[in-house]
């Protein structure tokens, strides 16, 4: 189904009444689909929105920094806010509704209820930030209700993310699609990400260095190395030494359910987070062994 011409006007709500009514006067029209997002809208989250906007006849883009997901309270007030900019590239890429909820209307009361993910957060950042898989899986559905879309666009930067909320529409029979698009980034390999705003001009030659060490990961398991401590520790030892850098995780773990696996049978998934200075990255690819090798550790 070819999408509408770009609207002539984004239409702005800010309360879930807002965006419903919007909606419902689209709805019948054809598909909806939604592209969630905390804002400082960047590249990747344009190839979300051009994706929705050449599968769906309606296209929402909400911007809501969801407290929930944020282990500290520094983090949360420091994160990027440019509503008045995202407002823009949401109208010059024919978004039709862009939802601007505020925490008071998204949780007018502490929510009692909320959607725990089990062992799919045990690890990667859910390890590491307490309370970040719960608050992720509990905002997006709470979105997947409020537009009841068909279809929702998530880049694959954030490889658990895009796991958990995969098993959250399939364990709980929710409606939508969830379709996650390859990650987006600089010439020199850095991931786009809202968090880059944050990098200072000395800080942001150091930070593709994640990246690089993901690669050299990728790198070893294509070449057939198969212990994962060995592995691990190789990349983590190639990294810059430089005061502004730590490593917090580098983890190889099963792409579907992000378990740690310690030796390379099949296709993994190397995602790491590094802070540079006090900006806190995440990075993924995945790798895959010598054809051949998969399957071999059974026997």
């Amino acid at each position: 189904m070819s999408p509408d011409p770009a609207p002539a006007r984004t239409l702005r709500a800010a309360t879930i009444a807002g965006v419903r009514q919007a909606i419902a006067a689209r709805r019948t029209r054809g598909p909806v689909g939604l592209v969630p997002t905390m804002g400082a809208l960047h590249a990747g989250h344009a190839s979300l929105i051009e994706r929705a906007r050449r599968d769906c006849r309606t296209v929402v883009v909400s911007v809501f920094v969801n407290p929930l997901q944020f282990d500290r309270p520094d983090d949360l007030a420091a994160y990027p806010r440019t509503l008045d900019a995202d407002l823009e590239t949401c109208r010059r890429l024919g978004v039709d509704v862009m939802f601007v909820p505020d925490a008071a209307e998204m949780y007018p009361q502490p929510p009692a209820c909320v959607v725990e993910v089990g062992r799919l957060g045990d690890h990667l950042c859910g390890k590491r930030r307490p309370g970040h898989v719960r608050g992720v899986a509990t905002v997006v559905l709470k979105l997947f209700q409020i537009v009841q879309p068909g279809a929702a666009y998530f880049g694959e930067k954030d490889a658990q993310q895009l796991a958990v909320l995969r098993r959250m529409v399939r364990d709980l029979n929710v409606p939508v699609e969830v379709v996650g698009l390859p990650t987006v980034r600089e010439k020199d390999g850095l991931a786009l990400s809202s968090r880059n705003r944050r990098l200072d001009d000395g800080e942001r030659p150091l930070a593709p260095a994640l990246y690089r060490a993901l690669c050299e990961i990728r790198r070893q398991v294509a070449g057939g190395a198969d212990e994962t401590a060995a592995i691990v520790s190789k990349a983590a030892n190639g990294l810059p030494q430089d005061d502004r850098l730590r490593l917090e995780y580098l983890e190889l773990v099963d792409p579907d359910e992000l378990q740690p696996v310690e030796h390379i049978t099949g296709p993994v998934l190397a995602a790491g987070a590094l802070w540079v200075g006090t900006t806190r990255l995440i990075d993924n690819v995945r790798c895959e062994p010598p054809r051949g090798q998969a399957g071999t550790g059974d026997d």
